[in-house]
């Protein structure tokens, strides 16, 4: 085996027994030396060069990268989870034809797909989904991510929620998570500026938690500003503290003048 290729697949077998331990600071160092070890094969994008061992070292490559993502996911990274699904995109797409397909490609896809959603980049997510084959969208990975962002659209936040339970890959519980609590941010931006007090009852049912200490801990964690008594979920200080925004009344006049005026002139 050639020398450098033998260095990395012994660096990348210590990074996958750290993985294994949860040891994921050592697995962030070992990342780190893999990567610019990985500089050295002339085989990878973006040269795709022919050499003797350029099936080997695309496959291990490929292997190292789709760890990094799993890692940034394990870490709560979602900087470095972009990082490394940029990296790893060409092994996809450039690369599929001298490689075998990889099984993790379609769960780390509908990650990427997860993620843009829960960063409410969703230009960028019906982007992604239209570059990819008629047989990916049929992957339960990518249909789940798929559904999800229909179910947001639509504001079947009940139906996103629910989806935790069912998630194909055990890596987008982080994701859904961060979803569940945008869902309930939105829900209960709403709610405040509909409401001057809900129930605990109906504040628990329209914020979506199973129980009222789940609810009483969202409150006391994200909106302190809340007031709990009689048994009831009191939003007007929230109110209080909101900014009011003033209407440039004047400016709007004069501008709809000078439009007008203006269309005078062209006709």
């Amino acid at each position: 085996m050639d020398p450098k290729l033998k260095e990395v697949s012994q660096l990348f077998d210590r990074f996958k027994a750290s993985f294994l331990r949860n040891d994921f600071d050592n697995c962030s160092n070992l990342l780190s030396q893999l990567k610019v070890l990985l500089t050295g094969f002339r085989s990878l994008p973006p040269l795709f060069a022919d050499t003797p061992n350029a099936v080997h070292e695309l496959t291990i490559a490929r292997d190292i990268y789709e760890h990094a993502v799993v890692l940034s996911v394990k870490i709560e990274d979602q900087d470095a989870f972009e990082r490394d699904f940029f990296q790893l995109k060409p092994y996809y797409t450039d690369a599929c034809n001298r490689l075998p397909p990889s099984p993790q490609e379609y769960p780390i896809l509908g990650l990427n797909l997860l993620r843009l959603l829960v960063q409410n980049r969703i230009a960028e997510f019906h982007t992604e989904l239209e570059l990819l084959s008629s047989a990916a969208l049929e992957n339960p990975c990518i249909k789940h991510a798929v559904e999800l962002e229909q179910s947001f659209m639509e504001g079947a936040y009940n139906r996103v929620l629910s989806a935790r339970q069912t998630v194909p890959h055990d890596t987008y519980v982080y994701f859904m998570d961060l979803l569940a609590k945008t869902v309930r941010d939105e829900i209960a931006g709403c709610s405040e500026k509909a409401y001057d007090y809900l129930s605990i009852k109906d504040a628990k049912q329209m914020l979506l938690f199973s129980s009222d200490q789940e609810l009483l801990e969202y409150i006391k964690e994200e909106h302190p500003e809340w007031e709990i008594k009689n048994d009831s979920v009191f939003f007007q200080k929230a109110k209080e503290f909101a900014p009011c925004k003033e209407i440039p009344f004047l400016q709007l006049i004069n501008q709809t003048l000078s439009y007008a005026r203006g269309l005078e002139r062209i006709v």
